[in-house]
């Protein structure tokens, strides 16, 4: 493991852990709006809209507050939370992280390429395997805020890399998503992201 990837796995690790304890019992509660785009539980039926059931609670503290503050632009979620505090956030957040997700399926014909990208990424091209941050089953690292991406909508996970790709999402730490994605043609991000759709414990 190079020295980078250490040093941010130590800081994303201490940052994840500096937030108010959630409370997954008042985070239900807090929830109702949510439910309109991500499901009651957390499991989306929409694909346009990522499921955030099982999602590592350090990691959904982050892309709330991201998203509150404008860090992150989520146009759909437009002033949803400008009036929640941050234990407001820290308990949806918890809530959430405390669901069963759902897995979907891969596309058969994408199952070859994107398993191999997954889990040995793209040598030639200098992309590392998802399997570093986010491991082989896709629950991520919850101490180091990499988020669970097994089982995700292939089109919401698509979106996500085509917008690290161009830029438009820059919330990810030292760059690291906009570097990987830059790397991959449309063809390889759809291939991966219909493989993590399909991919569970």
């Amino acid at each position: 493991m190079n020295k980078l990837l250490i040093s941010l796995l130590v800081t994303i690790g201490i940052t994840g852990m500096a937030h108010a304890a959630g409370d997954a019992t008042a985070g239900k509660g807090k929830t109702a709006v949510c439910g309109a785009c991500h499901g009651a539980d957390g499991n989306s039926p929409a694909a346009m809209f990522p499921k955030l059931a099982g999602q590592n609670e350090a990691y959904l503290v982050k892309q709330l507050n991201d998203i509150k503050s404008g860090t992150r632009s989520v146009v759909e979620m437009t002033g949803l939370l400008d009036a929640m505090t941050d234990q407001d956030l820290a308990d949806i957040a918890a809530y959430y992280a405390k669901q069963a997700g759902t897995v979907g399926h891969a596309a058969k014909d994408l199952v070859e390429q994107g398993q191999k990208i997954y889990r040995g990424g793209i040598a030639n091209k200098g992309v590392a395997a998802c399997t570093a941050c986010h491991t082989p089953t896709g629950e991520g690292m919850a101490q180091a805020g990499f988020p669970a991406i097994g089982g995700q909508h292939a089109a919401y996970t698509e979106k996500q890399l085509k917008m690290f790709r161009n830029g438009e999402r820059n919330n990810d730490p030292q760059g690291m998503m906009r570097d990987i994605a830059a790397k991959l043609s449309d063809a390889e991000i759809k291939a991966v992201s219909s493989y993590i759709q399909g991919l569970g414990k």
